[in-house]
């Protein structure tokens, strides 16, 4: 697939919308703006009395808003859904979707550091007007903390050899760029593991850069409150961490999985699963590479 000039190209387009959407009359949030595609998708199957929020931190993605009457943009991380969503006059909502993968517009744009592919500044913010630069972690990071943070994010064994790698290489001058990073990595992972190591290292810098797995924490905690009965919360994943995170929600309504009993010993669990989770097929992972780890799972509030 040519994505030149995309922004992002929607990951189980049809089958997230459908899971959503249950009454065209109702209030729904796309907690991940991005490009717009899926809430285009979702603000087509609305009536005249249906409303969509679409949440994103990126200021980038305000040029995609939707000229929609029924459709609102929110410039903010999606961890203050619910004090928005109050504040807009809604206690509850009829569906919240999130996509949480990285969109091709971060991904190809050398000058946010998100991709090793391109030289540039080791940035990594989504919120470039706040917050540390990934590269304000690499240089002022103690390397056992740098080693827990790349096995905790990225899974990462030889975490700790790359940490000592990082801190004798930022003795000399500070790891600034995306060239300088590759460069002091290179010799320790070795050239059989390089790209899949690689992208493990970003993919724990990018989390911790913009509080990720904190952030995911309080936008599916509010989520619980939030969501009307009956209505959907549906949410797409890439990798184990953030997964286990919505599957022990969807299972248990609590981030720790844990089932909670009433006085009489009765399951007091929030949501109910619809259907099994859904992966792409074959053909939209060919069309769309970066879909190839995603996971699909709807959940409905009883």
């Amino acid at each position: 697939m040519d994505t030149s000039g995309t922004y992002h190209v929607p990951v189980l387009l049809k089958q997230s919308v459908e899971g959503l959407v249950v009454d065209p009359d109702g209030v729904y949030v796309d907690a991940t703006f991005g490009g717009g595609g899926h809430s285009r998708e979702i603000v087509s199957l609305l009536s005249s009395k249906g409303h969509l929020y679409g949440f994103d931190q990126d200021a980038d993605a305000m040029n995609n808003i939707i000229n929609d009457d029924r459709f609102t943009f929110v410039y903010s991380n999606f961890r203050y859904m619910s004090n928005f969503m109050r504040w807009y006059g809604h206690e509850k909502v009829n569906g919240i979707l999130a996509d949480l993968g990285v969109s091709w517009h971060h991904f190809d744009d050398s000058t946010r550091g998100f991709s090793f592919r391109f030289e540039g500044p080791i940035d990594m913010r989504m919120n470039q007007k706040e917050g540390v630069k990934a590269s304000d972690i690499l240089n002022d990071y103690p390397e056992e903390r740098l080693a827990q943070l790349f096995w905790l994010y990225g899974e990462l064994q030889n975490g700790r050899q790359i940490a000592q790698a990082i801190g004798r290489a930022r003795k000399n001058s500070r790891l600034e760029t995306v060239t300088q990073l590759l460069d002091t990595i290179r010799p320790v992972i070795g050239r059989e593991r390089e790209k899949k190591d690689t992208a493990k290292l970003f993919q724990a810098l990018r989390m911790e850069v913009n509080h990720e797995v904190d952030a995911l924490r309080e936008m599916l905690t509010g989520a619980v409150g939030l969501l009307d009965k009956g209505g959907r919360l549906v949410v797409i994943t890439y990798h184990s961490i953030e997964d286990r995170m919505v599957k022990n929600l969807m299972k248990s309504g609590n981030i720790e999985g844990e089932i909670k009993t009433d006085f009489y010993g009765n399951r007091e669990v929030p949501f109910k699963a619809i259907g099994k989770p859904v992966v792409p097929d074959a053909a939209e992972q060919a069309a769309n590479p970066r879909s190839r780890s995603a996971k699909l799972r709807i959940a409905e509030r009883v």
